[in-house]
């Protein structure tokens, strides 16, 4: 997939984006303002021409151009990397969006910090054990292990006591708190992948669908909160809904963070992952069961256990930078109601572009690029978002169209976090969003997947208009992955905005529901996170058109109306909601 780089430039109303970050409402965002032109050098050249139907052809342009080995992967705040934000903005103005960013531009800052592990420097050992045996881990195979402390290079911990705290959740509304009589202050916790209601399958939290609870983000920021030395999540396939090798893929290398106020202090010294079979060698050194404790954790009224007397020690030696990556924003003015906002929003970045024996992961030849391209995930849902743009730009809005391609979600959701504490257009005056991620090149399917199905008035919008074609609304297939809790939307939801996030179905018109979970799985063990998630001529994107098709139709309802979609009664986000629009008023 190796393609010439070429350089041209657009004229595309763009300002120098060394911009104001302190993330005060922009009033001018929604009518579009006038810039100076300056010269914005592209790596690969825009479309000749698309159309304003949405079209497989168009998409496909789009989703070739954006995974091309010219952006080496996309990574925020690599020079290859940026210059795909840059294509996106140029892009959005030549389908006739207004900048949205910050001082007229298409851009808004996103302050970073880029923490580089040198593995042959660092380690991570276990000892203490009944064998007496140091347990060395190999990290990249045995463990993965970073640090969020932003302000130093160098730091160790030695004989840190090990402390197996069940799946490491505090939740008050469930009566669950797995730290409850435990003073974590210089210890290391250990914890299981996922959510005890994962491994109950019962109404207890949320059943087979993760909560927030067992996201590594929680979990990690928890161990904080209890003021514990190290953090260690072990890593279970069925649990956490993927292999190994994306824990190795997405955790090694550079990793990326905001810019904290306290440089990452209030955080663990030290975060890690290790693999199954390590930690059950470690149980096994402290004279305890895996799979009893297992059992234990997910049983109410848990309590921690001490590892027998094993002790973590070990060093992290870093290269610490801060730098700066962006969203890119671009506006369709509203006609009527101009200050009312529908949103779209896609993540631009995947995992950029890895060096070594190790950057391919498995020993396959195919294997074997250096290159992360991130063809699914997400130029994909970048694609979508330009095609409605493209669609949208045809119309005379009565609201306000904001499309938001966002940076660092890989790393963490950060982008879309960062815009949601630094808005240009305040989460009151955004009526609803909609979010687009890794959507597969599946062909036409009967039905599409809601993730997070049950929260909003927006699937009632998605319902009637998949009715259209004899088509339906499913819920989450494989709700235990939390994949809820794991793209853009949340940022957003946590503000009260609904948001609709879904992406193809599974019953396939050739080869019906078997063929659809075959391809999804072949997707997520072969290509997810891998370098193998390269765009494909052979790709049928038929059913991504019509999946897009029913998006946008959802979103154009909403931007040509003055309703405003809310949450189900009930719904964890419908509070924080009423809060905000009462905020307004």
């Amino acid at each position: 997939m190796r393609r010439q780089i070429i350089a041209i430039t657009c004229f595309l109303g763009l300002a120098a984006c060394a911009a104001d970050t302190s993330g005060s409402s922009s009033s001018d965002s929604a009518t579009g303002p006038i810039v100076q032109s300056v010269d914005l050098p592209l790596l690969l050249p825009l479309p000749d021409a698309t159309s304003a139907a949405i079209k497989a052809e168009d998409l496909a342009v789009r989703i070739e151009t954006l995974s091309d080995d010219a952006f080496e992967g996309r990574g925020p705040a690599s020079e290859k990397g940026e210059k795909a934000a840059d294509w996106i903005a140029a892009e959005m103005a030549r389908v006739g969006l207004s900048p949205g960013g910050e001082n007229g531009t298409w851009f808004q800052t996103v302050g970073m910090v880029e923490q580089t592990l040198d593995e042959a420097a660092s380690s991570l050992s276990f000892s203490g054990g009944s064998s007496g045996a140091v347990m060395d881990m190999v990290l990249g195979e045995d463990a993965v292990l970073w640090s969020k402390r932003q302000s130093t290079s160098e730091m160790r911990f030695d004989e840190s006591e090990l402390i197996f705290v069940g799946y490491g959740v505090v939740a008050p509304e469930y009566g669950w708190d797995d730290y409850a009589g435990l003073d974590a202050t210089g210890k290391t916790v250990v914890m299981l992948v996922n959510d005890p209601g994962y491994a109950r399958e019962d109404a207890l939290f949320n059943g087979k669908a993760m909560t927030y609870y067992g996201r590594w983000t929680y979990k990690f920021e928890e161990a904080a909160r209890q003021g514990a030395t190290g953090a260690i999540v072990i890593h279970e396939t069925a649990p956490a809904s993927y292999g190994w090798d994306v824990v190795a893929n997405s955790w090694t290398g550079s990793q990326a963070d905001l810019v904290r106020k306290d440089a990452g202090a209030s955080r663990t010294l030290f975060e890690a992952w290790i693999t199954e079979e390590q930690a059950r060698a470690l149980f096994n050194e402290a004279g305890l069961g895996f799979d009893d404790l297992k059992h234990k954790a997910k049983q109410e009224g848990f309590r921690h256990v001490d590892l027998g007397g094993v002790t973590a020690s070990g060093s992290i030696v870093q290269s610490v930078t801060q730098t700066e990556s962006r969203n890119v924003l671009g506006i369709l003015p509203g006609q009527t109601a101009p200050e009312e906002h529908i949103l779209f929003t896609a993540h631009w970045d995947h995992l950029g572009r890895k060096t070594g024996e190790k950057a391919g992961g498995p020993t396959q030849d195919f294997y074997r690029d250096e290159v992360f391209n991130g063809a699914v995930d997400n130029a994909g849902g970048i694609a979508a978002m330009l095609e409605m743009a493209e669609a949208l730009a045809a119309e005379e809005l009565e609201r306000s169209a904001l499309f938001l391609a966002v940076t660092l979600e890989e790393s963490g959701l950060l982008g879309s976090a960062f815009y949601a504490e630094n808005p240009t257009v305040e989460m009151n005056q955004i009526v609803a969003g909609v979010n687009m991620d890794a959507m597969l090149p599946i062909g036409p399917t009967r039905d599409m997947i809601v993730i997070g199905y049950g929260a909003s008035e927006l699937e009632d919008l998605l319902k009637a208009e998949l009715a259209k074609d004899d088509r339906v609304v499913v819920p989450d297939q494989n709700p235990q992955a939390g994949s809820y809790y794991r793209s853009d939307q949340v940022s957003f939801t946590r503000k009260g905005v609904p948001m609709l996030y879904a992406k193809n179905g599974i019953d396939r018109l050739d080869g019906g529901v078997a063929a659809g979970r075959a391809f999804a799985q072949t997707y997520t063990a072969q290509r997810y996170h891998k370098p193998m998630d390269e765009f494909e001529t052979d790709w049928d994107l038929s059913g991504m058109e019509q999946d897009v098709i029913a998006m946008f139709n959802v979103a154009r309802q909403i931007a040509q109306s003055d309703d405003w979609p809310t949450w189900y009664t009930g719904n964890e986000f419908e509070a924080i909601r009423q809060a905000s629009l009462a905020a307004k008023d």
